[in-house]
């Protein structure tokens, strides 16, 4: 009896941010249960991506979220983070997917065979789906940051270098969760290093 062929759609989110992890889903779906509206997690709501979240859930056959951290991220690079991250998603899949598609030009290291498609979160259902899992998640995650570390509006600027996060690391100085490799995060470091050897 031939059986249809598993296919784990693969994306991330968080590699342009100033803060915080890079997120990223693997989602494996049931073909007997059709999610509708689903699309690449940036182009819906809040709130959709946010119910779509809870339906992917529930009808996938399988699905899994994973991250690379901040120090991964300033150790290996934000490519290579996001690759691993991307890794320990499919790894975290209850079931062995056949193939395993994933958004963009780079494929992670995996077991099976896997290709790369570029905007594949607006082509291909199942991506589309690891894309709404890994920003909800990420999204839920920022929200965190934002009870933990009030003076930072991370609930609204998501860790993104926009005018306000800027202001605010202007301001109260960088955190724990921000990245030291990226700018402006990294000039501040290097003008605090520079004034303590000079003092």
């Amino acid at each position: 009896m031939s059986r249809y062929v598993i296919i784990a759609g693969v994306d991330e989110a968080g590699r342009g941010p100033l803060a915080g992890p890079v997120v990223a889903a693997a989602v494996i779906l049931d073909p007997l249960r059709p999610i509708d509206g689903l699309a690449d997690s940036k182009t819906l709501s809040a709130g959709k991506r946010d119910s779509l979240a809870v339906i992917i859930k529930q009808a996938a056959l399988s699905w899994a979220v994973a991250e690379a951290s901040v120090e991964e991220i300033d150790e290996l690079n934000i490519l290579q983070a996001t690759l691993l991250a991307m890794q320990r998603a499919v790894s975290g899949l209850s079931m062995r997917p056949d193939e395993v598609l994933v958004d963009g030009n780079r494929l992670p290291v995996l077991a099976m065979p896997a290709q790369a498609i570029i905007k594949g979160d607006s082509k291909i259902a199942a991506i589309s789906a690891a894309s709404i899992l890994a920003k909800v998640a990420r999204d839920k995650l920022m929200d965190e940051y934002h009870r933990q570390y009030p003076d930072f509006a991370f609930h609204l600027h998501k860790g993104y270098g926009t005018r306000q996060h800027l202001a605010e690391i202007e301001k109260f100085g960088f955190l724990g969760v921000h990245r030291k490799t990226f700018n402006p995060v990294k000039s501040l470091i290097i003008k605090q290093n520079q004034r303590s050897l000079v003092s």
